[in-house]
């Protein structure tokens, strides 16, 4: 019996990703509505902010190594993914050119998406409140449109976490090709974006939902060009082959 493609069972596959990808993002929509729901983001940065501001604001390992440094890292890995266009990396070898592209360009929208949003929110920070030492006379939660603080806005949601949540592309790009590669980034990305999370919230520039919303917006904005430009990509996928399977046997 001829040995089964990917290209064969990319319909297949497919289908089963986009339920799991919808459910995924109806679960992070889940999380995230219970979170808000529970009014926790102010007494949580309460427990890192005093009346003169936020300690871990600007020390050298937070503001300089897991900031500034942290920046620096998402950048040049943007720039192995540049490369990789022509000179495909180890961790992309086993994607078509398409699945690589695409990539690139996934992650430079996520990385756009989140400052759009940012400076369309009238979300000021959280080191900016009057009882952190800023200047904003109250706590307004973001989700409350058209609600003021009375500061500059443009905090929500966190642009510091997509440093880490804008290649979550690479998941999907990599789930069909490399599984266990795919799974190996999910788990990178999750924790570092879980790590700037937390430096951003003791450091008073974020609340915790702002991370969380940038982590589901960069899933759904992923999953979303993923199922899009399906069409785009299975001349891409012809040539990669899966295991043949073995003749059955007749007894």
């Amino acid at each position: 019996m001829r040995g089964d493609t990917l290209t064969d069972r990319w319909p297949t596959k497919t289908g089963a990703w986009a339920r799991q990808d919808i459910a995924g993002a109806l679960t992070g929509l889940a999380v995230l509505a219970a979170w808000e729901f529970s009014a926790l983001d102010l007494p949580l940065t309460r427990l890192f902010g005093t009346p003169g501001g936020f300690p871990w604001r600007s020390h050298w390992l937070t503001a300089g190594v897991l900031h500034d440094g942290a920046r620096l890292a998402g950048w040049l890995f943007f720039g192995l993914l540049v490369i990789s266009l022509w000179q495909p990396q180890a961790f992309v070898a086993a994607l078509p050119r398409r699945e690589r592209v695409w990539w690139l360009l996934t992650t430079l929208a996520c990385a756009a998406l989140i400052p759009l949003l940012k400076r369309s929110s009238t979300t000021s920070c959280p080191w900016a409140l009057a009882e952190f030492g800023g200047d904003v006379a109250r706590y307004v939660p973001h989700w409350l449109l058209g609600g003021r603080d009375g500061g500059s806005g443009g905090c929500f949601p966190s642009g510091h976490a997509s440093t880490a949540f804008a290649l979550l592309p690479g998941w999907f790009a990599l789930r069909g090709h490399a599984p266990t590669a795919a799974r190996r980034l999910l788990i990178i990305v999750a924790s570092v974006g879980a790590l700037l999370a937390g430096v951003q919230l003791i450091r008073g520039a974020h609340y915790l939902s702002h991370s969380l919303w940038t982590a589901w917006i960069c899933w759904a904005a992923s999953a979303l060009s993923w199922h899009a430009l399906r069409p785009w990509r299975p001349a891409a996928t012809a040539t990669h082959h899966a295991p043949a399977l073995p003749d059955p046997q007749v007894t």
